[in-house]
């Protein structure tokens, strides 16, 4: 796969691409990632790629021409193209899967109070990475790029990316590892017991607690097998039914049983 990364400030990943499952990666030949530097492509002297709004208003806009030409440039028809910016819709695990089987995508980096808007007919998509203000697409840019390198074949082990939240439309289940006892905190007894059945049960039960109290939200798009219900009916219970309204409004949600 190849990723290419449009920006003013190409300096900003030199350690990104070094490190961790990214760095190995690229050293595998699992991907390939390239940073270009938008300001290569501007005509004016100083390597200026900004300029005042047209109209009044504050702060700087990203030019057309060099933003259009970097992308030309770098490119091609078979090339998907994305926008980092506040109009597109809020990235999650579903886009990074369906990113990861791209052959060859460009992200591309505004900054400033934004970009020409002409820019947006030349590209396929517009992704934000939530509802916060940052000075510029590089940031929302690294984040996509590792979440859509972990899931290539070979970037870490096929069973470490199976179970991990958001996977199956919940939160994953709590973790621990040694010691077994630390300040009165212990491990739960029955991740000893060597069951493997009753392990996955319990897993499933915690994963479905944690998704319950922590994003509710996420419990109203999912479609429930019986057996789901009954857990999270006992996590109600356990409880002794202090439900918020939205984890109330999840759970009546649920009742869509897969016979």
């Amino acid at each position: 796969m190849k990723i290419k990364i449009l920006t003013i400030f190409p300096d900003f990943y030199s350690e990104f691409l070094k490190s961790s499952i990214i760095g190995r990666a690229i050293s595998k030949g699992i991907v390939e990632i390239e940073i270009v530097n938008i300001r290569n492509y501007s005509l004016d002297k100083n390597h200026r790629v900004d300029d005042h709004p047209i109209g009044g208003g504050a702060g700087l806009i990203m030019r057309l021409e060099p933003l259009l030409d970097c992308l030309k440039a770098n490119t091609t028809s078979k090339t998907y193209k994305i926008l980092m910016g506040p109009k597109g819709h809020t990235y999650n695990q579903d886009d990074a899967k369906r990113l990861a089987g791209k052959e060859e995508i460009c992200l591309i980096c505004g900054h400033y109070e934004g970009i020409d808007s002409r820019f947006n007919d030349y590209v396929d998509e517009e992704l934000s990475i939530g509802d916060f203000i940052l000075t510029g697409g590089e940031i929302p840019a690294m984040a996509i790029t590792d979440s859509i390198v972990r899931l290539l074949k070979g970037a870490i082990a096929d069973d470490s990316t199976v179970e991990e939240s958001f996977n199956g439309g919940i939160l994953e289940y709590p973790q621990y590892t040694y010691p077994k006892e630390y300040e009165d905190k212990k491990i739960p007894d029955v991740l000893f017991c060597g069951n493997h059945q009753i392990i996955n049960e319990y897993h499933r039960k915690e994963a479905l607690k944690e998704t319950l109290i922590h994003r509710p939200d996420l419990l109203k798009k999912m479609t429930y097998d019986e057996k789901d219900y009954e857990y999270l009916e006992e996590i109600k219970k356990n409880r002794s039914g202090k439900l918020e309204k939205d984890e109330k409004e999840a759970m009546e949600k649920g009742k869509k049983f897969i016979k």
